[in-house]
């Protein structure tokens, strides 16, 4: 079928071109927000910013929420009304967008925010949803160069133009779409946070803290008190070279998803000019990188789990494991910040080298860890995050497919 004017996927009944438009000829209504100061909330009055739109799915957050601080008696005019689209005018956030609909509440917008107000010949999440599209992020990204912090004014988003069906019940069919599809990640962003705030909250209450010897949340059936062991009673170094280059593998330790191939995270490859004398990492093995991220000051431990072996820079500590403590147990131990104490007071004092902590090998198998007696109970905690973090796997997966069909229908679905 296909011809410029026309997209490439269309709902069946439907047909003809669309006709060319811009944000100006569908709204004679933009408006600049008000400027005032967020204010503790009053429960009625609810306070729109740039910060309050979540940056993936668009939608109003409402966990913390806050009212204007001005006389609203006079800010009728900055209450949103259904079919009003808002859109953030400055800052690494230009042209944010979020579509209006009264189960938000009564809502009053702010300054660095534009409200375009669609009439009545178009479809409002229709419009919306062109917001989220390839062409209007390029012609954001053109208008708003400046020098300086980027932004964009009303004439600029007036001039944004595009294609439209004729038939508003074809335009109310794709939104419609869209809408359900945007419900669907809505819901899938929100399990896989509540997931990980689980985990965290588990992590906090399944494990003692300082002072304690037994954690907060314990299995049935499990008594006595825990110990602090040393981590080198059950773990010794690994210091075998890839001599004979048993593997080219190169690893590297990404905080969030463990031992990876480094051509895999990086799409590159980053070693150096003699392999042999990399470590050569078993699968079972674990390997502490030293270097500090967001999120992860003390850097972080991960066991080798998805490959038979790999290689690793040396500036990497690698160790192994007896069977007197439960590998899965230990790999979760890790996950909580319980160790980073015992790190910070070994570490050099105020020494980062590189982005490196300083600790050396035989330091760091110095730090205590708190243990369970019962291997039983070992296995029972590590059984409890290895099935937390599947449902989290299997969530965020979800999510991404989710928005990779979202992503596809965009660019199919419009023109």
């Amino acid at each position: 079928m296909n011809n410029m004017m026309e997209p490439k996927i269309r709902f069946k009944g439907f047909e003809g071109e669309w006709k060319d438009t811009n944000l100006g000829n569908i709204s004679n209504n933009f408006k600049y927000g008000i400027n005032a100061a967020a204010i503790p909330y009053d429960g009625k009055n609810k306070y729109l910013r740039i910060t309050d739109i979540d940056d993936t799915t668009h939608v109003f957050l409402q966990d913390n929420l806050t009212s204007p601080g001005a006389d609203l008696s006079y800010c009728d005019e900055y209450i949103m009304q259904d079919g009003d689209i808002v859109i953030a005018r400055t800052g690494a956030s230009v042209g944010k967008s979020y579509v209006y609909h009264t189960v938000d509440g009564k809502i009053y917008f702010a300054g660095f925010l534009i409200r375009v107000r669609t009439n009545k010949e178009v479809n409002k999440d229709f419009i919306f949803q062109k917001t989220l599209t390839n062409a209007y992020t390029k012609h954001i990204q053109f208008v708003s160069q400046r020098s300086g912090q980027p932004g964009v004014n009303v004439n600029e988003l007036k001039s944004f133009s595009f294609l439209i069906p004729r038939d508003k019940e074809e335009q109310q069919a794709i939104a419609s779409y869209f809408t359900s599809l945007d419900s669907q990640i809505s819901a899938s962003t929100s399990r896989l946070a509540s997931l990980k705030q689980m985990k965290a909250a588990s992590l906090q209450a399944m494990f003692p803290h300082e002072g304690e010897t037994v954690p907060k949340i314990r299995f049935k059936g499990f008594e006595g008190e825990w110990k602090k062991v040393k981590l080198n009673s059950f773990a010794k170094r690994v210091t075998r070279k890839n001599s004979h280059l048993e593997s080219t593998l190169a690893l590297t330790i990404a905080s969030a998803h463990g031992l990876v191939s480094q051509i895999d995270y990086f799409n590159n490859l980053v070693v150096g000019s003699n392999i042999r004398n990399y470590y050569l990492l078993k699968k079972g093995e674990f390997a502490y990188n030293k270097s500090y991220s967001n999120g992860y000051p003390f850097g972080s431990v991960k066991r080798l789990d998805r490959y038979e072996q790999g290689i690793l820079s040396t500036l990497y500590i690698t160790f192994s494991i007896d069977n007197s403590i439960s590998s899965d147990y230990l790999t979760h131990f890790f996950d909580t910040n319980l160790w980073h104490k015992e790190v910070a007071e070994r570490a050099a004092e105020g020494a980062r080298n590189h982005g490196l902590l300083n600790i050396g090998a035989n330091d760091f198998l110095d730090i205590n860890i708190w243990k369970p007696e019962s291997k039983a109970e070992q296995q029972a905690i590590a059984s409890y995050f290895t099935s937390l973090d599947r449902q989290i796997s299997l969530q965020s997966q979800r999510l991404e497919k989710l928005k990779q069909i979202k992503s596809a229908c965009l660019d199919k679905m419009f023109v």
